[in-house]
């Protein structure tokens, strides 16, 4: 699979990568080396250029524009910034996650009347924002936006979660706390997730696969015990330095990944 750009900027080469359900998988890799282009082509919100792309069973570039939204609503899309909507309330936000499977009746009463608020709270509970749950999206910090984001997928339950640097506005110890819980709600669900992060060390410590990226190339796809320092050195050359969750990159090649911090 190949997606070049508007203007011809090639994003990825020839990617070849097959994900079973149920797995869960960090993309890493250096800023530019087309994480985000691919976990959107998975989602269907980039259309390849060459190449097939197989989706849930299904090739979305064939299904009609109906086809291709019930497919859509199937698959969890978490952003780096999740586009909430200023002046709606943490619960709507949440609630959202449900619409694509909801009437159009109950989903215009949900806007007024949120028809879930037990369920709402319960997702944001899990991330530590339960208090949260009647405030307005544009009095949240950019990390709460974040979570809020997090717990509307939790709340979605897909059977695909695509995390697109789902923490990177979270200090270390709650960007541990909340990787943590989308794993072990994927492991507990059998929800295949796939995440791109930009601390090593946070996915290293959460998931049993990695795909290195560079220059819209796959380096390396290896179980997780399998990466080691050589192949990480090669990944972030150009960087010089192995970014972490620390905020304390350290020089290459002396790569002693430290343990991220825990939350319990």
């Amino acid at each position: 699979m190949t997606l070049v750009h508007l203007g011809g900027r090639r994003a990825l080469h020839e990617i070849g990568l097959s994900i079973r359900p149920g797995e869960r998988v960090a993309v890493i890799g250096p800023s530019g080396a087309g994480k985000t282009s691919l976990l959107r082509t998975f989602a269907t919100a980039l259309r390849p250029s060459s190449g097939a792309l197989q989706v849930l069973g299904a090739d979305p570039w064939v299904l009609g524009g109906a086809g291709r939204r019930r497919l859509r609503s199937r698959l969890g899309l978490i952003h780096q910034a999740p586009p909430l909507p200023p002046r709606q309330r943490v619960v709507t936000a949440v609630l959202a996650g449900r619409l694509g499977g909801w009437s159009l009746a109950r989903a215009v009463v949900s806007l007024a009347y949120p028809s879930d608020i037990p369920g709402a709270r319960e997702a944001l509970a899990r991330l530590d924002l339960a208090d949260r749950l009647f405030e307005r999206c544009e009095r949240l910090s950019g990390g709460q936006a974040q979570r809020v984001g997090i717990a509307r997928v939790l709340y979605q339950s897909p059977e695909v979660v695509l995390a697109d640097e789902p923490v990177s506005a979270l200090d270390p110890a709650l960007a541990n706390h909340t990787v943590g819980v989308l794993a072990a709600e994927a492991l507990a669900r059998g929800i295949t997730l796939v995440a791109s992060l930009h601390a090593v060390d946070l996915a290293l410590a959460h998931f049993p696969r990695i795909v290195g990226l560079r220059e819209g190339r796959v380096l390396f796809d290896l179980p997780t015990a399998e990466v080691n320092g050589a192949l990480l050195e090669t990944l972030y050359a150009q960087e010089g330095y192995l970014p972490t969750q620390h905020g304390k990159p350290f020089a290459l090649p002396d790569l002693k990944l430290p343990e991220p911090p825990r939350c319990d």
